[in-house]
């Protein structure tokens, strides 16, 4: 047979009996990846926290408001995040973002006073925006709903991977060298893989590696390959997307599982050192567990929900039921205030963060909620509401262990925030469909 007989053979075969590629799952690893060192970035202050504030000379309100710099302007940036994302695509959005939060967390550690910290961790704040609603729409544009579960506990898994395996080393390199050596460290790191992921990551219309199978497999299953940019910010549009009770519950829910999280990235070492008396190197072991434990939540989080979606069809049961699960168990972190073993406190914090793992997936609805030609905005409001738990968290905390001086109703505040969540979900939320902005759509009222 000629070669040209050949070609025509090959291009008469249907695109759905070709063995498809695997890209997706390469792009996956590249969020997770990047994830990983997002909230390295933004945990790697609690490590340094001690030599900060013996060599600063701190006291637990200003570690309070040095903890929540970072969320200030990471609630603030949000919206103008999502522009970014939607004005100039996830690839740019999301590379430019890593190497400008990296440049920020290497600088840190040519810092001597508090206010240089404090504008530093509002730099790293501002310039993360971007990370997580470009991975959201990585998402949505790379997986069908039917893996979309899992897919977004491939990447959110790295929010508690990579604290869990990174900082134990963080606390060795602070013990052997010092806590200016912690940023040097993770910001070279996170500079190195930015210029990565800017080489190799593309669209799925513009991969070149991709073939019309895989494609055609993602396209039919709901995948949005054509997600568009937009040239403008429509106040008009995002004041729109209040009207609907599924952003207001978004919101809430993500602010209520955002506390918990905060709670982990920030106080947490102190409250080991502080409250249960471990030294720094025991608290470095420590605090990996909890993280192993909440990366096995969000992980089986995605799959009971993928499975639960194949098995009823229906959308709300398979994304709400291990959502709100995660709420109502991450409510029991309070039992560790009535417990003086230290074994049994870390058992209790440990699986309340695994539920809040669970809780987490919540990227997912997100993903089949948002307005096609909005998602990186929506995403972007959505997360603004959420990372205001990154002010009030570390702030109400600080005031609460000075005025107190032990954590015995900081973890009460964390349980109530995650019962709140709970209660959005469960009463707010609604039907999971993706909303339309040009239609009339059931308001809050």
């Amino acid at each position: 047979m000629s070669h040209s007989k050949l070609l025509d053979t090959a291009l008469a075969v249907p695109a759905s009996d070709i063995r498809r590629t695997r890209r997706r799952w390469l792009m996956l690893f590249l969020l997770f990846i990047a994830t990983v060192i997002n909230y390295v970035d933004r945990s790697n202050l609690s490590v340094a926290a001690p030599g900060i504030s013996h060599e600063l000379g701190l006291d637990p309100v200003q570690m309070g408001l040095l903890f929540s710099a970072f969320g200030w302007t990471y609630a603030i940036f949000n919206l103008p995040g999502g522009y970014v994302v939607d004005r100039l695509g996830s690839r740019l959005a999301l590379g430019g973002s890593m190497l400008l939060w990296s440049g920020a967390t290497l600088l840190q550690c040519f810092s001597s006073t508090f206010g240089g910290l404090f504008g530093l961790r509002l730099t790293v704040g501002a310039t993360e925006t971007p990370a997580p609603l470009a991975s959201n729409r990585i998402v949505t544009t790379w997986f069908p709903k039917s893996e979309r579960g899992f897919a977004t506990s491939g990447f959110v898994v790295g929010q508690y991977l990579g604290p869990a395996l990174v900082t134990p080393i963080l606390f060795w390199v602070a013990a052997s060298f010092g806590w200016r050596e912690v940023f040097l460290v993770t910001g070279g790191a996170g500079i190195l893989f930015g210029l990565i992921y800017l080489a190799v990551y593309r669209d799925p219309l513009k991969d070149k590696k991709i073939n019309a199978a895989e494609r055609q497999f993602i396209e039919n299953g709901g995948a949005l390959t054509e997600a568009k940019t937009t040239s403008k910010l429509n106040l008009r549009d995002l004041a729109s997307l209040l009207r609907f009770r599924q952003i207001w519950a978004l919101c809430i829910g993500k602010f209520a599982v955002m506390s918990t999280q905060y709670f982990f990235l920030t106080w947490f070492p102190t409250y080991l050192v502080k409250e249960r008396g471990m030294s720094l190197l025991q608290a470095g072991f420590m605090t990996s567990l909890p993280y192993l434990a909440a990366s096995v939540g969000v992980l089986l989080s995605g799959l009971w929900s993928d499975r639960l979606l194949r098995r009823t069809s229906s959308l709300d049961k398979a994304r709400k039921i291990p959502i709100i699960t995660g709420f109502v168990l991450v409510s029991t972190i309070v039992l560790a205030n009535f417990t003086e073993s230290n074994v049994l406190a870390m058992a209790i914090l440990t699986f309340a963060y695994f539920a809040q793992g669970m809780s987490s997936t919540s990227w997912a609805i997100v993903a089949e909620t948002a307005p096609a030609e909005m998602i990186g905005v929506t995403s972007g409001l959505i997360n603004f509401v959420g990372n205001l738990s990154g002010i009030v968290t570390p702030i109400v905390i600080g005031f609460i262990v000075a005025s107190t001086g032990s954590f015995v109703w900081a973890l009460g505040f964390i349980g109530i925030c995650a019962l709140i969540g709970a209660l959005s979900y469960t009463f707010l939320l609604g039907p999971i469909h993706r909303l339309q902005l040009n239609t009339q759509q059931p308001s809050v009222a």
